[in-house]
């Protein structure tokens, strides 16, 4: 499909689904209680592949599961704290111990849901995901990651969640993105490199902005299983921060800090995240200054750093 700076990672994830549900009569759509423009092609088009269970997000699972059982390519949307903590124990056993490749779409990751509070903030779900085994997750940072890695998705027999952010983010990448490494030195750095995923590479380029070439970022948009590879790129700095709109605990921080143990890496590791679960409004550039995630708080400790 067409993406322009206007289309959502939803959007972009749903149009390149519909565009290949009308060649392929496999893929089917459960959503729990959720709308969207892009769904409309489906429940206006193809009906039979379109299925809406209303605010039961287990039952999603289930259904999905049984069709995936019989053969059908099955994505399943919700909102995306009740898409994985509401919905673990189905997620665990149908598509972590049973198989069923079963797609799980996620949207508003971390406080995508600003307005909504945390009932709707996403900040445990990667700790959460990542415990369930042989399910990939993805963490994307802009509309043409989404659409090229539900193109990759779609006929894999792996079970995967897809994270989205809820808001239109600025396009990062060509079309022509391959995305197979599963990440990306997006910049290259001298002295110190913030690995990040989803909306924050957005606000680690801003900050290494400030740097010049002392800081690179690299964009890690398969968290699970992270590509061993990424060893290499981080054995270029000095110093490495992880930063991430998430919990430190089973985080991306964890995820990297576990990398660089497993194969003694010699670089000095900075998390910058979540120490604790927040309850704040005010706007998301409010929410994360009051978590010390915001671009300046972020500027002022690597400039500790360096």
């Amino acid at each position: 499909m067409k993406i322009d700076k206007t289309t959502s990672m939803r959007d972009a994830l749903f149009g390149t689904l519909y565009e290949r549900a009308l060649e392929d009569k496999d893929i089917v759509i459960v959503t729990a209680d959720m709308g969207a423009p892009s769904l409309d092609k489906f429940r206006e088009n193809i009906p039979e592949r379109f299925f809406n269970v209303g605010i039961a997000e287990h039952d999603m699972i289930a259904i999905a599961s049984g069709l995936a059982s019989e053969g059908k390519k099955v994505y399943t949307f919700a909102i995306a704290p009740f898409i994985t903590s509401r919905c673990f124990e189905f997620t665990k056993l149908n598509a972590g111990l049973m198989g069923f490749p079963i797609k799980l779409v996620g949207v508003g990751a971390g406080f995508s849901y600003d307005d909504s509070g945390p009932t709707h903030h996403t900040t445990e779900d990667i700790s959460i995901m990542r415990a369930i085994p042989n399910l990939e997750i993805y963490s994307l940072s802009d509309s043409v990651s989404a659409a090229k890695i539900t193109e990759m998705t779609i006929d894999s027999q792996i079970p995967a969640y897809l994270r989205l952010d809820r808001k239109v983010l600025p396009i990062l990448y060509p079309e022509d993105e391959k995305f197979e490494s599963g990440f990306k030195e997006y910049k290259s750095g001298k002295k110190v490199g913030i690995v990040t995923t989803g909306n924050m590479v957005h606000n680690a380029l801003e900050i290494s902005s400030k740097f010049g070439e002392d800081v690179g970022v690299i964009d890690v948009y398969k968290i699970k299983p992270i590509n061993p590879e990424i060893a290499n790129t981080l054995r270029q700095y000095k110093k490495i921060v992880t930063l991430e709109e998430h919990l430190l605990e089973g985080g991306l921080g964890s995820i990297v800090s576990e990398l660089i143990t497993d194969n003694n890496i010699p670089v000095s590791l900075k998390r910058i995240g979540l120490k604790d679960f927040i309850y704040a409004y005010g706007g998301r550039e409010n929410i994360q200054k009051v978590c010390g995630i915001d671009t300046d708080s972020v500027t002022r400790e690597i400039s500790k750093l360096i």
